[in-house]
């Protein structure tokens, strides 16, 4: 049996003198097209364990995850989204890119974080909190990033259902602007739509553009 996301994490942090926990997840690292986003949530304090509700975003249907978004937000005290758009993940390169979002998502909670839990290997949260606790899987057991994972995941795909309204050829609604065929005819046909990030490898194979120039911010 798959061990099910608690707050584990978060109470040894409080027992460590932190306030306000947050959990850190992104989507949207590795398409093609479309923002990067970046959510950071608080669980409610007042929240028992057995009635949370947020797993890892990838184990739920799209369809389950829209059914449990509104109920995951209610579970969070605080959560705020941090967006990259296509052009700005072109301009800034990826590493960057992913510390904008978390900046723009940990400044958005309007409240003073103490310590993060962020899934992954790489910390692309310092220096903006005191505490960045980063852990492989943290979607699976971390509440709080099991939390931030799902309201990332259901807004995004929001976000590509309503780019597909505007750019058709590319099949958003379907793929969220990640890798597959329909994506790869939909370039093949009619080249690059306005949201897709046209540094990126996958150009270079298409033979569609020439990379832009990265520079590095002061983010």
């Amino acid at each position: 049996m798959k061990a099910v996301p608690s707050l584990e994490f978060e109470n040894e942090l409080r027992a460590d003198g932190a306030g306000v926990v947050a959990g850190v997840d992104e989507v949207g690292k590795g398409a093609w097209a479309g923002p990067l986003v970046v959510c950071a949530a608080v669980i409610r304090s007042d929240v028992a364990p057995d009635v949370l509700v947020a797993r890892d975003s990838k184990t739920f249907a799209e369809k389950k995850r829209e059914l449990l978004f509104d109920t995951v937000a209610a579970q969070c005290s605080h959560w705020a989204l941090g967006v990259v758009t296509a052009d700005e993940c072109d301009r800034l390169g990826m590493s960057n890119a992913q510390r904008l979002a978390a900046k723009r998502a940990v400044m958005g909670l309007g409240v003073r974080v103490d310590a993060v839990i962020a899934d992954g290997k790489w910390d692309f949260v310092s220096p903006l909190v005191p505490r960045v606790v980063m852990r492989v899987k943290a979607d699976s057991s971390s509440a709080s990033v099991a939390a931030a994972s799902v309201l990332a995941k259901v807004s995004r795909d929001r976000m590509m259902r309503e780019f597909a309204v505007e750019h058709p050829h590319w099949n958003f609604e379907g793929n969220k602007g990640y890798p597959c065929p329909k994506h790869r005819d939909g370039l093949r046909a009619h080249g690059t739509s306005p949201i897709h990030r046209v540094s990126w490898a996958f150009m270079d194979n298409l033979g569609l553009t020439t990379p832009k120039t990265l520079f590095e911010p002061n983010l």
